[in-house]
């Protein structure tokens, strides 16, 4: 039984998503992993399509849909077998502060030019020195007049070279309290005083820009700081929910284009006069990952219900982040096993895999942390 409903406007946007992706995405994924980038005017191409921020309102450029939207395109986009196109985390990550927190000034300045591809986004929280422990961060915002002056730097920053907009969280080194002093602030690309460092040559998600960014005596008005002052922290709070859902829901649907591919393999591969498929050993194999996938697919749709209908889902998105990009990890590393050397070939679109999954336990919060989250919300 499905748990989520999607309605005749969801199907409407899975089939102009595939419709793109088929056309515009997985034909050139292997270029851009060769390339280690994803070209900007692609973004255009996506906004142009009507594809973009499907969360936003109709009166900002938007479809003005919701959360199953989001779960349409995670669906699609783990069949174009590349991850460099980070659509999600301007999508449904950085977009949404913007949603939620600006004025209706700011919001009529950016979401239309986010929704047309015209403006990408990035969020600048993780530091050199003190990682993603926001009680340790370092980048200061000082108040001068009617502007504010930003100085320090951001590390392993996703879309860090494509953004033209970057919500940068930095501290009042005046307020000791380092979760009160925290306010997020709007920069712009070619802002004076900002500037981005060389993209990081990764493991995995080669074709997804990641870069430092630095601020240096960085000038940026008054009415560029978004939400209250000193709210910063409450507001990451309350979006990372969201980002560590996305991740959630990656690791499942990952898993569910993985097991698809390995038993169209297993189908294909004769191995002594026989299909891979008919061993004993294999089918079992397939089962006992066909029946992960499935229950992850039930926690993730039933998480998703709730969080649609606003409850409180901090431990079960815990737990999903956690269990669904472990799973993930885990089907590749069988997958690997199963279909041998072939598969790890740089032609095979596991080796892809094999690499852009192993980050997923990582960002967003690495698992330990997902389960000392989910204990400390369940009284453990």
């Amino acid at each position: 039984m499905e748990i989520l409903k999607y309605t005749e406007e969801h199907e409407k946007y899975r089939e102009k998503l595939r419709v793109f992706f088929e056309k515009e995405v997985t034909p050139y994924a292997d270029k851009w992993e060769e390339d280690h980038a994803v070209p900007k005017e692609v973004w255009r191409k996506v906004g142009q399509a009507g594809l973009l921020c499907p969360l936003v309102p109709e009166e900002y450029g938007g479809i003005g849909g919701d959360f199953s939207h989001v779960v349409v395109y995670m669906e699609e986009f783990a069949k174009t077998k590349q991850s460099g196109l980070m659509l999600t985390l301007h999508n449904d990550i950085v977009v949404p502060y913007i949603l939620a927190y600006g004025t209706e000034e700011v919001k009529k300045k950016y979401l239309p030019k986010c929704v047309s591809g015209e403006c990408i986004t990035a969020v600048a929280m993780t530091e050199p020195a003190v990682g993603s422990d926001l009680s340790g961060m370092e980048t200061t915002a000082v108040e001068d007049g009617d502007e504010i002056i930003i100085n320090g730097n951001k590390t392993f920053i996703s879309n860090g070279h494509v953004s033209d907009l970057v919500i940068v969280a930095a501290r009042n080194s005046e307020i000791d309290d380092p979760y009160s002093g925290i306010s997020l602030y709007l920069v712009e690309d070619g802002t004076p005083g900002f500037e981005r460092g060389e993209k990081f040559d990764k493991l995995g998600m080669r074709s997804q820009d990641t870069a430092e960014l630095f601020f240096n005596n960085c000038r940026i008005p008054k009415e560029n700081m978004l939400g209250t002052k000193g709210g910063g922290f409450i507001m990451l709070m309350e979006k990372l929910q969201q980002e560590r859902l996305c991740a959630a829901i990656g690791g499942v649907v990952g898993s569910e284009a993985i097991i698809k591919e390995l038993i169209e393999f297993c189908q294909k591969t004769i191995v002594d006069g026989k299909p891979l498929s008919k061993s004993q050993a294999i089918r079992f194999e397939l089962v006992e990952m066909a029946t992960e996938v499935k229950l992850g697919r039930t926690f993730m749709e039933t998480l998703i219900y709730d969080h649609i209908d606003g409850q409180n889902v901090v431990v079960e998105t815990s737990m999903l982040k956690s269990w669904g990009t472990d799973l993930l990890n885990d089907h590749v590393n069988r997958a690997l096993e199963i279909m041998g050397d072939y598969a790890t070939l740089e032609e095979s679109v596991l080796v892809r895999g094999f690499r852009d999954s192993r980050i997923t336990t990582i960002f967003a919060g690495t698992n330990e942390i997902m389960k000392q989250v989910a204990a400390q919300f369940m009284g453990i």
